[in-house]
């Protein structure tokens, strides 16, 4: 386990899924972890079962497709914490359909929620991380942003800039000890993936050499990793948690 006391987490996303499962594991490692969503009421939960395995969290209101939202959380943040040392950037959407019939609504909400949300928090929550010669910044990109999948043109593309977005700015603020590093989930077994039918999960699983679709916990362990000072020299790094589907440089 990652020792994280003291140290001050934000996670997006966190009211379900790989979030949830990040912001659990981040505070079980000693992560004083503010949490960020849509649904303050699901965020109540998580931070009472947190709170409940003697951890410390704080539920805070995000739309992340939002400009203004960014700006009010991480004012509240601040505020509450003075800082923000480790960034968990998970929030986001898929708007699933082929190119040719794409709306561009399905495009612009994707990219605005997936990739220019994570660059807006980032940039509210950079200076204290600056100032202070310490960060730790981990944004959740996709296996499919390593290979592309048809019908997710938008998606892919989203978590493809993430990776753009993680490499350029580990350059940029590793100077000021911060890493900047990303996740490649694979097909974890989240609400996102729970609407797949069974011809698609089949697809899916067929092309998973370790034979099993992922759980949270096996996105969350890496992540918390990768938080720690045990990764303090990995940075620009992306690291492929998809039981081998895609085995790439």
């Amino acid at each position: 386990m990652a020792n994280l006391l003291g140290r001050i987490a934000l996670v997006t996303g966190a009211s379900q899924g790989i979030g949830r499962a990040c912001a659990l594991e981040l505070a079980r490692s000693g992560a004083v972890v503010a949490l960020a969503a849509r649904n303050l009421a699901k965020l109540a939960e998580v931070a009472t079962e947190i709170e409940t395995a003697g951890g410390r969290a704080a539920a805070f209101a995000l739309d992340i497709s939002s400009e203004e939202s960014i700006k009010a959380c991480a004012k509240a943040v601040l505020e509450r914490f003075g800082k923000v040392e480790i960034l968990v950037n998970n929030a986001g959407i898929t708007r699933d359909g082929l190119m040719m019939s794409m709306k561009r609504a399905a495009w612009d909400d994707v990219l605005a929620t997936n990739l220019t949300g994570a660059f807006l928090l980032t940039q509210a929550l950079l200076r204290p991380m600056l100032k202070n010669r310490w960060g730790r910044i981990i944004n959740i990109s996709s296996v499919v942003g390593r290979t592309g999948q048809a019908g997710q043109v938008n998606y892919a593309a989203s978590k493809a800039g993430l990776i753009g977005f993680t490499r350029s700015m580990a350059r940029e603020v590793a100077s000021r000890g911060i890493t900047v590093n990303a996740v490649a989930p694979g097909y974890i077994e989240t609400p996102m993936t729970a609407v797949l039918d069974e011809k698609q999960r089949a697809a899916m699983m067929a092309q998973i050499p370790l034979d099993r679709p992922g759980t949270d916990a096996d996105i969350a362990q890496p992540v918390a990793f990768l938080a720690s000072e045990g990764a303090g020299y990995i940075t620009g790094h992306v690291l492929d948690v998809n039981g081998g589907m895609f085995m790439g440089g």
